[in-house]
């Protein structure tokens, strides 16, 4: 801007330099130069102001264009700053509205659908597992049919008449084995009273015949005369069995069952020990095991149930 002015001074200086050395010019010029003749006349003044006033026309005229060109210019400049600050104003709103709140609406979306997501696959791996587990227990409670457990092995005992038996004399029947001792005060003959009760109820159901068979795991007093007046409280068919304490031993382990004295005083103790019944097929391989929890009635139709598969898989 500053330019402009300086030129515009210049331009009004040139002129009016112009303006008076060409009017003075042309003054003498045409009063010595021309030629006087009849046709000849003076130029009036009127004429010669007229020359005069084209110098400052001009110089007017370049004024104002040069105002023009100024007024345009700062017109321009205030357009160009306008325009950049409603660019700035409408980059500034843009970038409002691009960044607006915290979480827009896709990324809001977004985390609702990731949430969804979440909360159904855990519902589906939650549903699985209780399914799994539902389906472990059932397989387990239907007992060991789908296989064969590591449950029995031989031993060497003696019977309660005093003869040497092995688990080859029991082969060709189905039988129910307890390991319990005579002295135990109430969880054996509790048991023995339901297998007793069990097998009958066999034998009346089904015609199915099953040998009961007692184990004691205190040999040091079950003698073989203890174990005889023992088993005939319980039914004329319970076979008492005893013998040397590791051929003892050897049993038990055969059969997984544990047993310990407990409460030792002098001669009066106690044998803690599992409270399992066995029940072996006629080759003297492990069916199904039964605990405390089962009363005659669940033992008589396990027992049965378990004959009637076996029968049915070697039919």
């Amino acid at each position: 801007m500053a330019a402009v002015l300086s030129k515009t001074a210049h331009l009004r200086r040139a002129y009016r330099l112009f303006s008076s050395h060409t009017t003075s010019r042309l003054t003498l010029q045409l009063s010595t130069e021309i030629p006087k003749s009849p046709f000849h006349r003076p130029l009036p003044q009127s004429d010669v102001g007229s020359f005069t006033k084209l110098p400052r026309f001009l110089s007017t005229n370049a004024n104002t264009q040069a105002d023009s060109e100024l007024k345009g210019t700062a017109s321009d400049s205030h357009s160009d700053q306008g325009k950049q600050s409603g660019d700035s104003h409408q980059s500034s709103e843009q970038g409002k509205s691009v960044r607006g709140g915290p979480i827009s609406w896709l990324s809001f979306l977004l985390l609702v659908a990731t949430g969804a997501g979440v909360i159904f696959y855990y519902d589906q791996e939650k549903k699985r597992h209780i399914e799994d587990i539902n389906t472990s227990s059932t397989a387990v409670k239907q007992g060991p049919s789908a296989g064969k457990a590591a449950i029995g092995g031989p031993f060497n005992l003696i019977n309660h008449d005093g003869k040497s038996v092995t688990e080859n004399d029991f082969k060709g029947k189905w039988t129910l084995i307890y390991f319990g001792f005579t002295h135990c005060p109430d969880i054996c003959p509790d048991e023995l009273q339901k297998l007793a009760a069990a097998i009958d109820k066999i034998k009346a159901k089904s015609g199915f015949e099953i040998v009961p068979v007692f184990i004691s795991v205190d040999p040091e007093r079950d003698s073989v005369e203890q174990v005889s007046e023992y088993v005939k409280e319980f039914h004329p068919k319970l076979i008492g069995l005893t013998g040397d304490p590791d051929e003892i031993k050897k049993a038990a382990r055969a059969y997984r069952v544990y047993y310990m004295k407990t409460e030792e005083e002098g001669s009066d103790y106690l044998v803690d020990h599992s409270i399992i019944m066995y029940l072996m097929d006629p080759n003297m391989e492990f069916i199904k095991f039964f605990g405390k929890n089962n009363d005659v009635d669940a033992l008589t139709e396990g027992i049965i149930n378990e004959i009637k598969q076996y029968k049915k898989a070697r039919a």
